[in-house]
């Protein structure tokens, strides 16, 4: 199995160089900050699905909450937003919100006192209802001024550094997982992916139509990074392209210890007694249940940490690009792209996560380009014989992305149904 993985590896490296001897050293660079990114991606999904066995469709929406988290922490104040009546009906907003939970909290208590059966489930909805009319009725009046002129369209950021913005990603993502496990792991698994999708859904919506917060689609740039801009390379006497490739070099630094950080923390914990209870959980959660382990829990508790990864993977992804577009996050890219990384590298093996995400991702970009200067060479040859150019190439050239990922996950699953790099898991005599 390393001969495997060497060979693997030894493989993807050589795919990287002769990307890069073609596309060039800039467009290669870009690439690879993106793979480290999603790599980091790839082991959150890995820890929910390949050590838990959970079925997480909702990645996209973790990766939306990462992406906004490091907008709000890194981005510079607004100063117009701060300087008007803005934040003080905010937080008249949030203490709407805390009044309505203790309403609603209260209701749900009400069986403390007497009130029981089908009036305290009346008292109950009447409290989500009046909970959620003190809300709102605060929150509406501040957003509609927040996004006026004179509140100067929208909260803004806080001008604090970018890995802030990353652990405040994490942070984020693993609160809302923590909500969502609260009510959705008790499903059966093919119930816990739908209740995911639609709440993957309900986050994209939110961010989306949250100008005040978020600008919605009218997008938030530039962003910054967490690592000095090429444009400082510049100003120290470096030419254009020099610039560029060392400022992505330093950023694909960071992300690299980043996702050794993580990679080395999380191969500890599997390889120990928490790795062998995970896996007792994932195989047979009712042989694990019946030997005293907290299956729910121990659920949760991975469901969160791989969200924390995916959170924070997300922040990365933003800040490289410099832009927050709601917009652009799409389910095929944020979360079929990821399942098919680790269904191909491996599920519940680390590398094999990290080889399938810098490998899927690296065919998912090249195969636009390839594609179009087939069709290209092919067109001109087809003019050539009177049949004609092929038309639509540009468009033709994107939708084989889809056929190219399609025809690598049937290969791959094919000759390695369970993975390029599997889990191996070591059992004592």
């Amino acid at each position: 199995m390393i001969a495997r993985s060497l060979s693997l590896f030894g493989g993807l490296f050589v795919l990287i160089l002769v990307i890069g001897w073609v596309m060039g050293a800039p467009f290669t660079s870009s690439r690879l900050v993106e793979a480290a990114a999603y790599a980091l991606i790839a082991l959150g999904l890995n820890i929910q699905w390949g050590y838990g066995g959970l079925f997480n469709f909702g990645i996209m929406g973790f990766l939306m909450v990462g992406g906004a988290a490091v907008t709000f922490i890194s981005y510079p104040v607004n100063a117009v937003f701060w300087g008007s009546e803005g934040p003080a009906m905010l937080g008249r907003a949030l203490l709407a919100f805390f009044v309505g939970a203790l309403i609603v909290l209260a209701a749900r208590q009400s069986h403390r006192v007497g009130i029981t059966g089908k009036w305290k489930t009346a008292l109950t909805v009447l409290a989500w209802f009046l909970a959620y009319v003190l809300y709102r009725s605060q929150l509406d009046p501040a957003a509609a001024y927040i996004e006026s002129a004179a509140g100067g369209g929208w909260v803004g950021g806080l001008g604090a550094h970018p890995l802030l913005g990353w652990v405040f990603g994490g942070v984020l993502a693993a609160g809302i997982a923590y909500v969502i496990g609260k009510i959705c792991l008790g499903l059966r698994t093919d119930y816990l992916a739908i209740a995911t999708i639609g709440i993957s859904e309900i986050l994209r919506a939110l961010i989306k139509n949250m100008d005040w917060l978020t600008r919605g689609t009218l997008t938030v740039s530039p962003i910054p990074w967490p690592t000095p801009l090429p444009q400082a390379y510049q100003a120290q006497g470096l030419d254009t392209a020099t610039a560029l490739i060392a400022a992505r070099a330093g950023y694909l630094a960071l992300a690299v210890l980043v996702l050794a950080i993580v990679v080395w923390l999380i191969s500890r914990a599997y390889a120990g007694p928490w790795g062998r209870m995970m896996r007792a959980i994932r195989d047979n959660h009712i042989a694990a249940s019946s030997m005293g382990k907290n299956v729910t829990a121990r659920q949760l508790e991975i469901f969160v940490f791989g969200s924390v990864l995916m959170g924070i993977g997300g922040a990365m992804l933003v800040s490289f690009v410099q832009i927050f577009d709601p917009s652009s996050y799409q389910p095929i890219n944020h979360t079929f792209l990821i399942w098919v990384m680790v269904i191909v590298g491996g599920a519940g093996n680390n590398w094999g996560a990290i080889f399938g995400a810098v490998l899927i991702w690296l065919i998912w970009v090249i195969s636009e380009p390839l594609s179009k200067a087939i069709f290209d060479f092919v067109s001109t040859w087809s003019s050539h014989a009177g049949w004609g150019a092929i038309p639509d190439i540009e468009a033709r050239s994107a939708q084989m992305r889809v056929f190219v990922l399609g025809l690598v996950i049937t290969i791959a699953l094919r000759f390695a149904p369970k993975g390029l790099i599997p889990e191996v898991v070591k059992r004592d005599n």
